[in-house]
């Protein structure tokens, strides 16, 4: 259902409040450059920190830019299932075409608990529904056979994996069937994801490259390997180095503020990248040529 690759908007700030001139500039951009979708309101976006007017003003404000040129999954997740539900709600009600959710962090429940979790919000609210597993913020992990017994659920139709445990991909796949997208969460493991069945990806770096991105995507499902390989490779050190230089979304942030897109600004207790880390990174931009934008004609700016 979810083929291709998504961008997981960053949310950009200014003064505080949400820079909703500079969000839009980076939905057309994106657009632009050939990215398949956008996730707004994920961990990329400081989710967290936002508000909950904020959150919901975010995701329909994606969707009213995106105007359906694009898909849009809208970040819904909760440790709360009825603030998760309240979301999800809200995200179909603004028209979005999909909802992630994120596994509920601090609370901990057991895999009981977990079932109940999704299968409460999957019954509340009529849209498609992608897990979201990432046990290195949220502590637990959705066991594969978690994932076989939810995905029997017709509105559960996928799962962003960010555990970087490639076993667990593969059980995931054998369990859960064709018909189950697996989608990656860590963008150096793309392709390799893509090697044992998944569908695409909800990428950090797609800001910098979405038609890369995209491409590298969509080359493998139509059986263009090498091209695929070819292009994940080019870019794999500047994936690393962004994913790397901080917690995400600070090496993405500030490679798009030094690219003039967005302020430099975050919500604490997120800080701004040091200078020395900055200086890395951008060396790494201008070795790809990435410090200026292109537009939609093509210049730069």
């Amino acid at each position: 259902m979810f083929r291709g690759a998504y961008t997981a908007l960053i949310t950009p700030f200014k003064n505080g409040k949400v820079d909703y001139s500079a969000l839009e500039a980076l939905v057309e951009n994106q657009i632009a450059g050939g990215i398949d979708g956008l996730v707004p309101c994920g961990t990329t976006g400081e989710s967290p920190t936002l508000t909950d007017k904020e959150h919901d003003e975010v995701i329909a404000f994606a969707v009213k830019t995106v105007r359906k040129r694009v898909t849009v999954i809208a970040g819904t997740g909760s440790n709360s299932t009825a603030e998760a539900i309240d979301r999800t709600r809200h995200a179909k009600e603004a028209g979005a075409d999909a909802a992630l959710l994120v596994t509920p962090y601090y609370n901990k429940p057991n895999q009981r608990g977990l079932i109940a979790h999704f299968t409460a919000i999957a019954d509340a609210v009529d849209i498609p529904q992608i897990l979201y597993n990432i046990p290195g913020r949220s502590v637990i992990n959705i066991n594969p056979e978690t994932l076989a017994e939810l995905s029997r659920h017709r509105n559960i139709v996928g799962v962003k994996e960010s555990t970087g445990n490639l076993e667990q991909m593969i059980r995931i796949k054998a369990l859960c069937g064709p018909d189950f997208d697996l989608i990656s969460g860590d963008d150096p493991l793309t392709l390799p994801v893509l090697s044992i069945g998944g569908v695409g990806v909800i990428s950090v770096t797609a800001h910098l490259i979405p038609g890369e991105t995209s491409r590298i995507v969509h080359s493998y499902l139509e059986g263009k390997i090498e091209e695929s390989r070819e292009l994940f490779y080019k870019y794999y050190d500047l994936v690393k180095t962004v994913m790397s230089v901080d917690v995400n979304p600070v090496g993405i942030k500030t490679a798009m503020a030094l690219r003039g897109q967005v302020s430099d600004e975050f919500r604490l207790p997120l800080v701004p990248l040091a200078p020395e880390s900055k200086e890395v990174l951008r060396k790494e931009l201008e070795k790809y040529n990435l410090l200026s934008v292109k537009t939609a004609a093509g210049s730069s700016r």
